[in-house]
């Protein structure tokens, strides 16, 4: 059977001094699968999009910002982890510079500015603490990683570097 993932982007906005990154606080949908966590700006690509317009217009329509400077950080690939069990596929950038002023909130949550060493003390997806620091890391080679999830747990996490 041909493994026919969703594929998305998820950004991850950087203060100008690169200490902060923004994120959004998953608290204004009661339905939101995401409800309570925080996370980075991203989400499904369109079909008539490439990866990079993808995350453009993401960042755009979540943020109200414009994406001036940025780096591909990994994939990563994540079997099981939609609502109903479907399979992901994220393409996870950086974003060093940008032009506007970020919005305060979208229909998402409310967005906010966190001290990247502060990252570890908000409520997320357990599997984030294991792929946020490569995203974070000095070392330039994108990751490339498989991280299942089952029932909204995640199974395992490997990952490469070339």
């Amino acid at each position: 059977m041909p493994y026919t993932p969703i594929v998305a982007t998820l950004g991850y906005v950087l203060s100008p001094d690169g200490k902060r990154v923004l994120m959004i606080h998953r608290n204004a949908r009661p339905d939101d699968q995401h409800l309570g966590k925080y996370n980075g700006l991203g989400g499904k690509l369109d079909p008539h999009e490439d990866v990079l317009a993808g995350m453009r217009r993401e960042i755009r329509e979540e943020a109200g910002i414009e994406c001036d400077e940025w780096q591909l950080r990994g994939t990563i690939n994540w079997p099981g982890f939609g609502k109903r069990g479907e399979d992901w596929l994220g393409f996870i950038f950086t974003i060093t510079r940008f032009s506007g002023m970020p919005l305060e909130r979208n229909p998402e949550g409310a967005l906010e500015w966190v001290e990247l060493d502060r990252l570890h003390e908000l409520p997320m997806w357990d599997g984030d603490r294991h792929f946020l620091p490569l995203v974070f890391d000095a070392d330039p080679r994108p990751f490339h990683g498989v991280m299942p999830y089952r029932d909204g747990r995640m199974q395992s996490w490997s990952y490469s570097r070339l």
